[in-house]
């Protein structure tokens, strides 16, 4: 097939995925709008915060299913907001304050805050994105990614991943647990966010083959046997990826997100992320001399060698 109908055909199947969300965002409004439940009524944050020396990941059991049966309006609007900024970011629209109360926040417009971290609490959660205002004076919002691919953390039509929340969660626990956790550390934690081994989840599907294989062979995590274990058992340490496109700082940022709180909260923790960005800023220096110091024999070379046929 020619180039040119390839992707005006790609065109045509973006615009109509664009255009069965924003459908979905239109149907999943209709419960929201018959809810009368109280905004006053307090609800359970997505993660307690533990005590500085305990330092040990949040369990939320929060997800992005439209079962409206159990929650607040709070949580509710959250859930479509999330919906709304997916939505946004496929149509390649600006996500702007307006647009959020005029098609999701409607006459809740003074917990508007208050829905829109919980929002993203959950894309934190789920896809490990964060939802950062970029434009104070015209309220604009972006999408930054957790993953840092350029020097500017913006997320510009790179295609969004369920699994990247999964992922953030499991680097976070290896770095609490000293950078090595056990397979049964990472499963504590998954089990009490309704995440199973061997049990098909409705964002990850089945989570024991895409963090012990996918995952792996994606070069984002190592898995392997614990040393002298018998019968064998097995531990997770950040892959070669992991340490390329994120940081303990990230992780700890994704940590501190969940708990609501600052990195600086986690002393110890916080204290390793700024010694690793400290070291990550003298590698790329170091890069940056070799590079000089490369080119600039290269030129020498060069120059030497225009003078030799002299």
């Amino acid at each position: 097939m020619p180039r040119g109908r390839k992707s005006k055909r790609r065109a045509r199947e973006k615009h109509s995925q664009a255009r069965s969300e924003a459908q979905h965002l239109q149907d999943a409004q209709a419960p929201v709008a018959e809810e009368e439940e109280s905004l006053s009524s307090p609800t359970p944050p997505l993660g307690g915060a533990k005590s500085q020396d305990e330092e040990k990941p949040s369990t939320s059991q929060a997800s992005l299913s439209t079962d409206f049966s159990c929650r607040t309006v709070v949580d509710q609007k959250a859930i479509l907001l999330v919906q709304f900024l997916l939505c946004k970011y496929n149509m390649r629209e600006p996500i702007t304050k307006e647009g959020m109360l005029k098609h999701v926040i409607k006459k809740y417009k003074e917990q508007f805050h208050e829905i829109l971290r919980r929002a993203s609490e959950l894309m934190v959660l789920a896809f490990g994105i964060d939802v950062k205002e970029v434009d104070p004076t015209r309220h604009c919002y972006a999408l930054v990614s957790k993953f840092q691919r350029t020097s500017d953390d913006r997320m510009r039509g790179e295609e969004i991943m369920p699994k990247t929340g999964l992922l953030m969660t499991v680097l976070c626990v290896i770095f609490m647990k000293g950078n090595c956790a056990t397979e049964e550390d990472i499963w504590e934690v998954l089990n009490v966010m309704g995440i199973h081994a061997g049990k098909k989840h409705f964002i990850h599907g089945e989570p024991k083959k895409l963090i012990t294989k996918d995952l792996v062979q994606e070069g984002y995590l190592e898995y392997r046997q614990v040393a002298n274990s018998d019968p064998p058992r097995y531990e997770f340490l950040w892959g070669p990826r992991a340490h390329a496109e994120t940081s303990k700082m990230k992780v700890l940022e994704f940590l501190a997100k969940i708990h609501d709180t600052v990195p600086s909260a986690f002393p110890l923790l916080y204290q390793e992320a700024l010694r690793d960005e400290e070291e990550r800023a003298q590698a790329r220096f170091a890069a940056m001399l070799l590079t000089g110091a490369v080119a600039s024999v290269r030129s020498g070379a060069d120059f030497q060698g225009s003078f030799s046929h002299l």
